[in-house]
């Protein structure tokens, strides 16, 4: 498992949640620095308060994030920290991105929660694989 305490001084974890909230453009570069030196997967919701398909997703994201505890799992606001968004060139909500190493290697758009657990079970074998090769 994955430990990034150091990261909760930064930010704050959704109650009772392994996900966790991003709230600037600073955290969201320091969060993945530290994926990154630690070869940790991370997946992200982009999401908004107004958007109700968001709000939906981000409960299935949270069950998620208990189920894989080898990947981060990250939630950004796009209203809150627009940097971001423009950055990943976000432009609906809600997003998700698969990212390892720095790079996006999927990327999800809209409320599919079937396709979403499928794409994050690949992206955790996959991970698997590429850390073993790596052992």
């Amino acid at each position: 498992m994955i430990n990034f305490l150091t990261i909760m001084d930064v930010e704050h974890k959704v109650m009772g949640s392994r996900v966790l909230v991003v709230n600037s453009a600073k955290s969201w570069d320091y969060i993945l620095a530290q994926a990154h030196a630690q070869s940790c997967p991370v997946a992200v919701l982009f999401t908004a308060e107004w958007c109700a398909p968001s709000k939906y997703m981000a409960g299935f994201f949270d069950n998620l994030a208990l189920k894989y505890p080898d990947i981060l799992f990250l939630l950004v606001d796009v209203d809150e920290v627009k940097a971001v968004k423009d950055k990943m060139e976000v432009k609906a909500m809600p997003t998700f991105l698969l990212m390892k190493n720095d790079v996006q290697v999927d990327k999800i758009v809209g409320a599919n929660a079937d396709e979403l657990q499928k794409r994050v079970a690949n992206f955790a074998q996959m991970a698997r694989k590429s850390s073993q090769d790596h052992a």
